[in-house]
Order: structure tokens, then C-alpha cells, then sequence
């Protein structure tokens, strides 16, 4: 096929900053454990609502607070790799990360509705989880955004005279 001459595409190829999309990442996985601790603190200690673990564990509860908040982290460094494969990978990157982003969070939602917790407790954790997926979701999305590289058009082939 060496003599075959395959035409390029005139349009530019994406180009992502890795290294400001993944820092955003980091920062978002903070947000996103300072959120679930935020969010079990207010549930347990103002409105007596068993948020993972029972009331009896006290406002702090147990080490599932801690897992709670380190599975937020763990859930924004994943959004943040979703999204720098479909920058580099698809077309219209930005509209499937949305989708996936409302998906997992109507999933997130649902979870606690299959459990045998409080008709409360579910109600709380499942608005808990909506607003993880919401802060997660737009966080990502507009480091992915800052994170894109121009890419300069390429210039009109001049022909041979």
C-alpha cells in the first residue's frame, strides 16, 4: 500500500493539556471527599439521619465515612479518565461525558433505594449523591474544557504551478 496516497483529514486532530486536566482531577476528588464528609456530618449530626452507618457510631460514624468520602475521590479521578479518553477519542466528547456523568448520578440516586435503611436515610443519601454527581460532573467538564489545546487550522495546500 506504499504507493497508495491516502487523503488526510483537513480537520485538526484534538489536543488535550494532561497534565492541567489531570491536576483538575485531583482537586475535584478533594471537592468531591470534602462534599461526602460535609454531607455525612450535616446528615448525622443536624438532622439525626443514619447516613452508612448507624446512629449509634455517633456524628463521625465509623471507618465507612471514610470510605464514603474516598469513593467520591476515587469516582471524580474516574470521571476525569473518562473524559480525557473521549477528548482524544470521539466526536462531540463533551455531550457523552454528560451522559455518562447523569447516568451514574440517577444510579448513584437509585442505590439507596434497594437497600432496607430508613425511608430518610435513602431519601438523604440518594439527594446526597445528586449533588456528588452534579459537583463531580461540572467540575470535570470545565477543567476539560480549559484543558483542550487550540489547535491552529492547518493551512490551505498551495497547488504546484
Amino acid at each position: 500500500m506504499s504507493g497508495m496516497n491516502v487523503p488526510l483529514d483537513p480537520r485538526p486532530s484534538p489536543a488535550v493539556n494532561a497534565g492541567k486536566l489531570w491536576a483538575g482531577g485531583a482537586a475535584t476528588a478533594a471537592v468531591a471527599a470534602l462534599i461526602a464528609v460535609a454531607g455525612i456530618l450535616l446528615g448525622r449530626g443536624l438532622f439525626d439521619v443514619e447516613v452508612l452507618a448507624p446512629k449509634g457510631q455517633g456524628t463521625w460514624g465509623d471507618a465507612s465515612t471514610g470510605w464514603y468520602a474516598l469513593g467520591a475521590g476515587v469516582a471524580a479521578l474516574l470521571a476525569t479518565g473518562l473524559l480525557h479518553v473521549l477528548l482524544l477519542t470521539t466526536p462531540r466528547p463533551m455531550r457523552f461525558f454528560g451522559w455518562v456523568i447523569a447516568l451514574a448520578t440517577v444510579v448513584g440516586m437509585l442505590a439507596p433505594f434497594v437497600t432496607d435503611a430508613s425511608t430518610g436515610a435513602r431519601f438523604y443519601t440518594s439527594g446526597l449523591n445528586f449533588v456528588l454527581g452534579v459537583a463531580i460532573g461540572s467540575l470535570v467538564a470545565g477543567v476539560g474544557k480549559s484543558a483542550l489545546i487550540p489547535v491552529a487550522a492547518r493551512p490551505a495546500a498551495r497547488p504546484q504551478w
